[in-house]
C-alpha cells in the first residue's frame, strides 16, 4: 500500500530530480525519493 506524503525541498534539488526523470532513470519524483530513502535506510 502506498501512503501519500507532502515534502518541501530546495528548488535546485527538484530541478536536478526532474533532469534525472527526463533521462529516463526514474519514473517520477516519488520514485526517486522512495529509492533514495530505501538506500539511506539500508546504509548505502
Amino acid at each position: 500500500m502506498k501512503i501519500k506524503l507532502s515534502v518541501s525541498m530546495d528548488e535546485n534539488v527538484v530541478r536536478q530530480a526532474e533532469e534525472v526523470i527526463e533521462e529516463g532513470r526514474f519514473r517520477n519524483k516519488s520514485h526517486i525519493i522512495e529509492y533514495a530513502l530505501k538506500s539511506f535506510l539500508k546504509g548505502e
